[in-house]
């Protein structure tokens, strides 16, 4: 009897593990990128690394931007959300140094965007190291991004008078809920890794490692 019963508790724990891995609300990578191929967005975004960009051609070539390091990127709850609703994050059209983004991303569904977002959040890259960067206010940061090189001659990002900057780069205008800040140090000091065809300058002996953590720390920083 004792036995019968311990095989019975031992059942109802397995069928109450099931039921919590199948609970609504919890998305399936597989699911996620079943539901990524099935809306076509590998139609203009790469999934697979390393980057296949060798050439201005390769990159001009590009509907979108690649994803195969999404996961080190973005934050998940934005990413959901962002698929539900896209706003412009470029002033200009992709791959375009002249005409305007029309905003004409295609949305998701709430269930395909959760599930596209837990896909899009497993493609990660060894490169990013997590708990490098944390996000504050920095006045050295502040000097480089702004002076130094600078970087707000092509990005957009947050004053006192909403916003300022250049238009030919990513808006870092919410900066703080998009990007995961690791990601963007690791971006400053490795881009050829990530970007080996682009417009922006390799940072790496411009910088000082010191710099580009600061730089990190401050773009993190942006709401």
């Amino acid at each position: 009897m004792r036995l019968v019963m311990r095989l019975a508790n031992i059942l109802l724990i397995g069928m109450a593990v099931g039921a919590v891995s199948a609970a609504p609300g919890r998305a399936d990578p597989a699911a996620g990128q079943a539901a990524f191929d099935g809306n076509g967005c590998a139609d203009c975004h790469y999934t697979e690394g390393p980057a296949r960009e060798l050439t201005i051609a390769d990159q001009l070539a590009k509907k979108g931007p690649e994803l195969w390091y999404a996961g080190s990127k973005f934050q998940a709850p934005w990413l959901e959300q962002w698929l539900q609703d896209p706003k412009p994050i470029r002033s200009l059209k992709y791959n375009s140094l002249t005409e305007d983004n029309p905003g004409d991303h295609p949305s998701l569904g709430e269930g395909d965007a959760a599930a596209v977002a837990e896909f899009l959040m497993t493609l990660t890259s060894d490169v990013v190291e997590a708990g490098v960067i944390k996000p504050k206010r920095n006045p050295k940061g502040r000097l480089v991004f702004t002076k130094k090189m600078p970087c707000s001659g092509c990005h957009q990002f947050p004053t006192k008078k909403k916003f300022s900057g250049g238009r030919t780069g990513p808006s870092l205008v919410g900066a703080s809920e998009r990007l995961n800040p690791d990601w963007i140090y690791a971006y400053l000091s490795q881009t050829a890794m990530f970007k080996p065809v682009r417009m922006m300058p390799v940072f790496t002996g411009l910088l000082s490692d010191k710099d580009m953590q600061a730089v990190s720390a401050y773009v993190a920083n942006f709401k």
